[in-house]
């Protein structure tokens, strides 16, 4: 590892760079990001992501997972400088109620449909104009947890916002996500056999009445516009959850965890005599 630059100015040309990766245009002319957070640098390390500089303060690296990101930086992939920095300086990178005292810039891998290397019976999820970080991160982080095999996005998600890899608790790194023009999504989908569950306000099927074995696809849509024409067809199931109150609809990233992890239930291993589990 390159040995330690000390940086005690907030307006240090290094900090400066590091802070404008904050926009999305900076990211998208340099294919960099930050990453935020000790338990998002140590996903982001674990997963292979290329690291070009970590910027610490000593003084803020209390907790275990940030001492483990910092002891995995040696064994991570790219340049992997090393910034010392001061807590004034580090104030100006960080962001947020919560600075775990190491800021990754990193470039992380940008898949395309063609590199999703999908299991037979594949359960993926599918957005469409859904943009805000939080909830991408958290369809995300929900996927991973119910143990998605892909998330699709369509419409423009700035994926490796660095909001989006803090919601999403550098998840981002580990779940294979792809986005993707709507259009080459559905044939995409409709070559490899997948059936397309699409949420819909309307729709007479709740979601536990669905079946969410097998090759499947969840498709969800922003609240404020819902699921285009692209997701009408003879070949798509709609299902709806059920909404008891005045509102209509869930937030898209509760929507998504609720369909994720009902399709981890109809999914898992159906327990047999004795204890041990057999396919469902």
């Amino acid at each position: 590892m390159i040995p330690p630059v000390e940086i005690d100015s907030p307006a240090n040309p290094r900090i400066r760079a590091a802070v404008a990766l904050r926009e999305r245009r900076e990211r998208d002319a340099t294919g960099l990001t930050l990453v935020d957070g000790a338990r998002e640098a140590l996903r982001a390390i674990d997963a292979g992501v290329e690291i070009e500089a970590a910027f610490v303060c000593t003084a803020l690296l209390t907790s275990p997972d940030a001492r483990a990101a910092l002891n995995a930086l040696g064994h991570a992939h790219g340049r992997r400088e090393l910034v010392a920095v001061s807590t004034r300086a580090f104030e100006k990178l960080a962001y947020g109620d919560r600075s775990d005292g190491i800021v990754l810039v990193a470039r992380p891998a940008i898949r395309t449909l063609p590199d999703l290397a999908l299991p037979e019976a594949p359960l993926v999820v599918v957005t469409e104009d859904v943009e805000k970080p939080g909830n991408v991160g958290a369809i995300l982080r929900s996927a991973d947890g119910a143990g998605a095999d892909a998330v699709i996005t369509v419409g423009g998600t700035d994926l490796f916002n660095p909001n989006v890899i803090r919601a999403s608790v550098g998840t981002v790194f580990s779940v294979p996500v792809v986005a993707a023009p709507v259009e080459e999504v559905a044939a995409w989908l409709r070559a490899r056999h997948l059936r397309i569950v699409a949420t819909r306000v309307g729709s007479p099927t709740l979601h536990v009445d669905a079946d969410l074995r097998g090759a499947v696809a969840l498709v969800l849509g922003s609240e404020a516009e819902g699921l285009s024409s692209t997701w009408l067809g003879s070949d798509v199931e709609s299902v709806r959850l059920p909404m008891e109150g005045i509102a209509d609809s869930l937030n898209v990233s509760a929507a998504a965890a609720i369909l994720l992890y009902e399709a981890w239930r109809q999914r898992r291993p159906a327990p047999v005599a004795g204890g041990s589990t057999q396919s469902a």
